[in-house]
């Protein structure tokens, strides 16, 4: 797919799949004429990458997790790829907890500010 076609289906813009492309992040396969093309598992990954961004990862730390999955997906029985990904699942279980007692606290702001 091009990129319009994959902005479209991840809600990013053409700028930002460009920039994930400049920095490495999402490397875009070029047709003869130069234009970027994409595939599904560029989709997926992008849409990992769209996840992550929230959750308060950098764009070197997503490109860790990124190599994380990547390693596991080489290599499903390897047991330090496997011991890296755990390690990744309990940080992000981490960040998710964070932001969800963040959302708390300002649900529970809002409610009085409405009281008042």
């Amino acid at each position: 797919m091009h990129i319009g076609e994959l902005a479209e289906r991840t809600g990013l813009s053409h700028r930002t799949i460009r920039h994930y492309d400049d920095v490495g992040l999402l490397p875009a396969t070029r047709t003869e004429g130069g234009f970027r093309v994409y595939t599904a598992t560029d989709c997926e990954r992008l849409l990992a990458i769209r996840s992550l961004k929230p959750m308060g990862y950098s764009l070197e730390e997503i490109t860790h997790v990124l190599e994380a999955i990547d390693a596991v997906t080489a290599s499903p029985e390897d047991a330090a790829a496997r011991a890296g990904l755990a390690a990744l699942q309990e940080e992000l279980t981490a960040r998710r907890e964070k932001l969800a007692r963040n959302l708390r606290q300002a649900d529970e702001l809002l409610e009085s500010l409405r009281d008042i």
